[in-house]
Formats: structure tokens, sequence, C-alpha cells
């Protein structure tokens, strides 16, 4: 299933709850616009490539739009279609102002040099800077991007347009970014485990948690949650994964990948599993945290742990979700699991545009505030109308958007 096909889904199945409109549907499920783009380059060797690019935005009923900038070889139209809709629901399920967007590059970073991403990314602007800007859309970090080429972004669309530090998130704290933006999609993940774990009467002390993925996300929820005493069982990122059943020694993880070129291999203390092992632990909780679609409807039946929290964007296809609610696993979904990236790069938002810096404290206490509240109306929403987060999430979500729609009189 493609992924565009598969968020269709999970809208239509919310959307049917709601008893939307099929005129309303239609215009809700539609991207406002699509662009794709030539972005040719000359390498260091001399040689030139072409890369294309793309930028969808979504909805932008709620205010701005807001989206990720993926740098990856799979990267295509539809992954990107499907991102920007997320994007969509993912901020009215935290209640923040903003509509939906996405963008990528189909490129492998890693067989690059520092100065050709450089240049591939200021490329990317020069084509879509006129459709980007901090009052229509504003990009922001994502898989194989960071904070680095945020800077270059801010950079070169200044050239253009004047000074504009709002017209991307997730910039370097000396750069007008903001601190806790780096932590913020980890320790989101990581209060929100906390919160269901709760609620559904578990003890948190000790739970064990397997994580697949020790990227920014992931890494950054392992810490906050081996801080909040988890038991952190198993980790992992492509070159395979690693197990402990007394719990891996988190700190000293994060300092081997951080000596050893930012990846796991040769991890001594622990015993070496694959990621397909890691994802059918008998664990208490298991956190996707890399790609999308890790968990299929081929392998959805392996999965032991009770609780599944998508830290990834989409890391469970629609065929896993169906086995696993039938087995009573609770999926915390990823429009609301992950929101706690984007719910910072709103806060920096706003602070470019007081032109004030927030301090550290002040962002972790709104964030937590922002999460606890859409955590708490999804549960609710999901208890009173029997169905699950994942629906709820989406109800929430889409009500929200068709309200302003309407209220804005688009349809």
């Amino acid at each position: 299933m493609r992924p565009s096909e598969a968020t269709k889904k999970y809208f239509e199945r919310a959307a049917d709850q709601l008893e939307l409109a099929e005129s309303m549907r239609t215009h809700l499920a539609t991207p406002r616009r699509e662009l794709q783009v030539q972005i040719p380059v000359e390498m260091d060797d001399g040689t030139l490539r072409t890369f294309i690019g793309y930028r969808v935005q979504h909805n932008r009923a709620r205010g701005p739009m807001k989206g990720g900038l993926r740098y990856h070889p799979e990267v295509d139209l539809d992954e990107v279609r499907s991102l920007a809709s997320l994007m969509t629901w993912k901020t009215a399920v935290v209640n923040i102002p903003f509509g939906g967007a996405k963008g990528g590059i189909a490129i492998d970073v890693a067989k690059i040099s520092v100065r050709e991403l450089d240049r591939i990314t200021r490329k990317f602007v020069d084509e879509i800077h006129e459709m980007i800007g901090p009052d229509t859309d504003i990009p922001a970090p994502d898989m194989g991007t960071d904070h680095r080429v945020m800077a270059w972004i801010m950079d070169q669309y200044d050239k253009y347009h004047g000074f504009n530090p709002g017209v991307v998130t997730g910039k370097p704290v000396e750069y007008y970014g903001i601190p806790g933006r780096e932590e913020a999609t980890g320790r989101g993940v990581g209060l929100l485990t906390l919160k269901l774990l709760g609620r559904l009467g578990r003890k948190i002390a000790g739970a064990r948690i397997a994580i697949q993925g020790f990227g920014n996300v992931g890494t950054h929820t392992a810490k906050f949650l081996s801080e909040a005493e988890c038991k952190i069982v198993a980790i992992s990122d492509a070159t395979g994964g690693y197990y402990r059943a007394e719990g891996i020694d988190i700190p000293k993880a994060l300092r081997y990948a951080l000596e050893h070129e930012r990846v796991l291999a040769g991890f001594p203390d622990a015993d070496r599993i694959t990621n397909e092992q890691l994802l059918g632990l008998d664990v208490d909780v298991l956190i996707p945290a890399a790609l999308g679609g890790v968990v299929s409807g081929g392998n959805a039946g392996g999965i032991k742990a009770p609780i599944v929290i998508e830290a990834a964007n989409a890391p469970v296809s629609p065929e896993a979700d169906d086995v696993l609610d039938k087995k009573g696993v609770i999926v915390l979904p990823d429009i609301l699991a992950n929101a706690g990236g984007v719910t910072v790069s709103y806060f920096e938002w706003v602070q470019n545009r007081q032109y004030y810096q927030w301090s550290l404290d002040r962002v972790r206490q709104e964030l937590d505030k922002t999460l606890n509240n859409a955590f708490e109306q999804t549960w609710t929403l999901a208890r009173d109308r029997k169905v699950s987060l994942r629906t709820a999430a989406f109800m929430l979500g889409i009500d929200r958007v068709a309200r302003a729609a309407t209220l804005g009189g688009i349809c």
C-alpha cells in the first residue's frame, strides 16, 4: 500500500466517525499545492548531478503550513504527499496554529560531502523560496537533515527576502534557534509513553522498553525514559540491534555512538540481535523510532509488546494496525506521539516573531503542557466514542481543520 493510500485509510475511518460530508472530505484530502523541482549541482569531482526535490503544501486553514524537509534515497512525491497530510492533522491534534506541509530530496546524504550537501540545499531553496516564508510555509528538520541544513536554508532565503529567522525552524541555538528543539521529539515520545503507562495502570519504574532507531528521536527517547527509571532492554540502528535483559546502560550507549560516527556497530555491552528480532521482543513497550512501515501485516502477528508508541512517521502499516487492534495492542499514533518536534518548532517560530529567546525551562514546561492536553483530549475521545487512539487523534485533528475551513469561508 502506498503511503498516501495508508493515510487516506486512517482519514476515512475518522471521517466516518465524524459523519463528515463528502464535499468536505474531498477538500481536506486534496493537497493545496504540489511542487517538483530539478536540482542540478556540480559535485566535488566536477561532474554534474541532477537531484529531484519536492514540496507539498497540504492545508492552510489553521495557519501557515509547517513541515519537515527529508533527505533520503526513497523520497518521492507520494511519500511527501502523505507526510504533508499527516502534518495537517498533527498540528491540529496538539492545537497549534499551523497547517501541514512536507518536503524532501531524493538523495543519500551518506554518499555526499558537506560542501555538496550545502550546494544542493541552497539550489533547492533557489527553486522554492517563493513558496516558503514565515507567514506561508515553514520547513524544519526531518530524516537526513539537521540544524546545520536549516541554517543554510535561512541564509539562502535571506538573500532573496532579507532577514527572516522565522522562515525555518530547527536552527542552531546560536543562529536564532531555540533551546530544546533537538530533544523535543524524543522528549515528547518519552513524556507520552509515561502518560500512557500511567493511564493503563502500569508501573513506570522497571518498565521494559525496546527502541528501534537510535538517531535523534531514538536517543533522546532512550535518555528520557532511562532517567525515568524505565529499563531499556533493546536499542538498534541501521547496523543492527542490541539486547540486554538486565537493561542497557543508555549513557554508555550514547557515548559509544558519539565516538563511533553515530552508529552502534560493535557496541560491546549487549547481545547482538536483528532489527526484526527487536520488534518481536517480549517487552512492555515497543517504540519504532526509525523508518516507516517497519511493522507490517507480515510481522504484526509476532509483536508481543502490549503497547506500541509510533515515534517514527507511519511505522505501523494499516494492515498491521488492524492486526494489532484485534490483538488488543494499544498503539499511540504518530500524529500525537512524535508531535513534540513540531510543537517546539512552533515555539521557535513564536520566539523568532517576537525577537526574544525562550529559556530551556520554559520550552520544556510549555511542551509538557501542550502534549498533556492533547493526550487527555485524545484519550477521552477514544473512550467516549469507543475507538482506537489513532482514530480518536485523527478525529480530533480533522474536526478542528474542518471547523477552521468552514469558519474561514473556504467552503
